[in-house]
């Protein structure tokens, strides 16, 4: 068969054990609909039962991709997180089916929210072509984040978050943020914002690109992840009590509106401080300093064709 003669090929990469097991579970179903609803395109399952061989198999499938071309990956975060940096900068679509607790940055570009949306979704063919932000460490020379890179209380809440065993969702977020809360304090930033120094106290400094975390959080209630640009949330220093009830506001962004929350655009963030880290996605994704930098149109993903004001027909 000649070049120009081969189907379009969607690589469907699952993790099993995603979501407490859920998408091994669904595997059978959704690859069934998306081999009925794409009768032109080969669909090709690969699976996997570690983070480390989900890497590999999504960056293999991206970088062999042609034009049409598309690797779909199932899962929670992490896996989205996966594809997101598999496919940028490649020819390679990515398509998303939520199978995770919080699905943040899938929600936050327009991904319907249940497993036969998000395959409905892609077999439709609309995609959004939406920014990320890029980061560098010493961990991480060079990382895409698609949703949020939290460094404060925000970040150790999460760390705290994956190493429970028992999960009960976003409510899970919620339980270990009042119980992180107790042995908090603010912590000194030194930051750098396009190019200005900022050295403050802050309680979070979370940079955005769709501004969703902690399964439905809305730290950046603004963020567009098409504008070129990240989405800043400070939160200065204010009592364990008051961060206590600025935490559920979060849920709405109406917790922006309290004069301790400031929020901006920039092209670049550049953030160092003692006893910070990063976490991106969801994922630990190493120490301060680090650069956190806009990447407009990096990645190509299907959505639902509802966001047609944002999306183009592939």
């Amino acid at each position: 068969m000649s070049e120009l003669a081969k189907p379009r090929l969607y690589t469907l990469v699952v993790n099993e054990g995603s979501g407490g097991g859920r998408s091994g579970r669904e595997l059978p179903r959704v690859a069934r609909d998306l081999r009925e609803c794409l009768p032109g395109a080969e669909v090709a399952v690969v699976t996997s039962d570690s983070w480390t061989e989900s890497e590999k198999l999504t960056r293999a499938a991206a970088l062999a991709a042609r034009d049409g071309d598309a690797v779909i990956v199932m899962g929670g975060d992490g896996m989205a997180h996966l594809g997101l940096n598999a496919c940028a900068g490649t020819e390679a679509t990515l398509g998303i089916v939520p199978a995770g607790t919080g699905n943040d940055f899938a929600r936050g570009v327009g991904v319907p929210k249940n497993l036969s949306g998000a395959v409905d979704a892609i077999c439709a063919g609309v995609t959004r072509r939406v920014d990320l932000a890029h980061i560098s460490n010493e961990a991480y020379p060079s990382r895409y984040v698609g949703a949020v890179l939290s460094t404060g209380y925000d970040a150790r809440v999460n760390r705290a978050t994956n190493d429970i065993s028992l999960r009960f969702g976003s409510l899970s977020y919620g339980w270990v943020a009042i119980r992180e809360l107790v042995h908090f304090s603010p912590l000194q930033y030194r930051l750098r914002i396009d190019g200005v120094l900022r050295i403050q106290e802050a309680m979070i400094v979370a940079v955005c690109n769709t501004g969703m975390f902690g399964g439905g959080m809305r730290i950046a209630p603004d963020a567009d992840p098409a504008d070129e640009q990240l989405s800043v949330t400070i939160i200065d220093p204010v009592s364990r009590s008051t961060l206590l009830r600025l935490l559920p506001l979060m849920y709405s962004g109406r917790f922006a509106k309290h004069p301790s929350v400031q929020q901006f655009t920039a092209h670049q963030v550049e953030i160092a401080g003692d006893g910070l880290f990063c976490m991106g996605d969801g994922e630990e994704l190493g120490d301060v300093p680090v650069t956190v930098t806009a990447a407009p149109g990096a990645l190509k993903v299907f959505v639902d064709p509802s966001q047609a004001a944002a999306t183009v027909k592939a």
